[in-house]
């Protein structure tokens, strides 16, 4: 029997909404903001949720660096790098100045946490 069930993937954050909006528009997922704007979840139909939490004093991942490691990043797949780089970027990502393969891209979402995006 299991001790738990259901698990989330929660990533912290200066602006809880922002980054929900960002990975609901990038995934096409439903975003939702609790009243006071500190937690927020995106959800789809096939998928568990992600969910965001809103932290004071809030330090970015230093990818590739362990000053302020990833802790853990999301990958992402793609039928086309550039289209999807060009659509991320429109979002507000970063894309990441070391770029360590050729069939996957590294960015930064809005509260600089490292995510890629992965050719199919």
């Amino acid at each position: 029997m299991a001790i738990a069930k259901q698990p989330v993937v929660v990533l912290d954050a200066p602006d809880a909404r922002e980054l929900a909006e960002f990975y609901g528009e990038l995934l096409d997922w439903q975003v939702r903001v609790d009243d006071d704007g500190t937690w927020a979840e995106i959800t789809s139909d096939s998928w568990p949720p992600i969910c965001f939490q809103q932290v004071e004093d809030y330090h970015a991942p230093s990818w590739p660096s362990q000053a302020h490691p990833q802790q853990m990043h999301l990958d992402v797949v793609v039928d086309d790098l550039d289209v999807a780089e060009a659509a991320v970027v429109k979002l507000g990502a970063g894309k990441a100045a070391e770029q360590p393969g050729e069939s996957f891209r590294v960015f930064l979402d809005p509260a600089g946490h490292p995510f890629c995006i992965v050719l199919n």
